[in-house]
């Protein structure tokens, strides 16, 4: 699957396994990634893309502008989560 600025991906490996981040930036082998939480958009997390999972969806780009609005987009997949 090619990665897109925008796509939400699963955490497969490391402290945060399991969270929900969505992709900022990909750069083989890694991504950046952001959550609005733990991981905001000015402290950021490179990751190797093969720890995470893409998912099929792809945020527009007005969900990228705050942390707000990344954790509001990532909330439905958190909850799933949880179920």
């Amino acid at each position: 699957m090619e990665w897109k600025r925008g796509q939400v991906a699963r955490s497969l490996a490391g402290h945060d396994k399991g969270s929900f981040f969505t992709v900022l930036e990909v750069a083989p082998p890694y991504g950046v990634v952001a959550d609005g939480k733990r991981r905001p958009l000015e402290r950021p997390k490179r990751k190797k893309l093969f720890h995470l999972a893409p998912t099929g969806t792809v945020l527009p780009e007005e969900a990228l502008k705050t942390n707000r609005s990344i954790r509001s987009a990532l909330r439905p997949f958190q909850d799933a989560a949880a179920k």
